[in-house]
């Protein structure tokens, strides 16, 4: 490894752990919400045919899916910048030092 452009793990900043917290909590609503199940085991108010356990569930499909983006995005962000150190070049599947 090239020592020129070694990145020093030691003065690269901490993570901001608020971003992280809200990150996590992202993550956790949609299993909080799908594990209470007497919040949805109902008929009423149904959408069309479908009642409401079935569309409920099928919405957090969408909702889940857009909050772990929002987390993973957070977490992004959070996260200080590590530049790559350079030293190694892939080619072919094939690793050159």
């Amino acid at each position: 490894m090239s020592t020129d452009n070694a990145v020093d793990h030691d003065t690269v900043p901490p993570a901001n752990k608020g971003m992280l917290v809200a990150a996590g909590v992202l993550l956790a609503i949609p299993m909080i919400a799908l594990a209470w199940v007497g919040s949805y085991s109902k008929e009423t108010p149904k959408l069309g045919a479908f009642p409401f356990f079935i569309w409920y569930q099928f919405l957090w499909v969408f909702l889940c899916s857009f909050m772990t983006y929002g987390a993973y995005r957070l977490v992004r962000a959070a996260r200080p910048h590590r530049p790559m150190t350079g030293d190694t070049t892939y080619t072919d599947g094939e690793v050159d030092r």
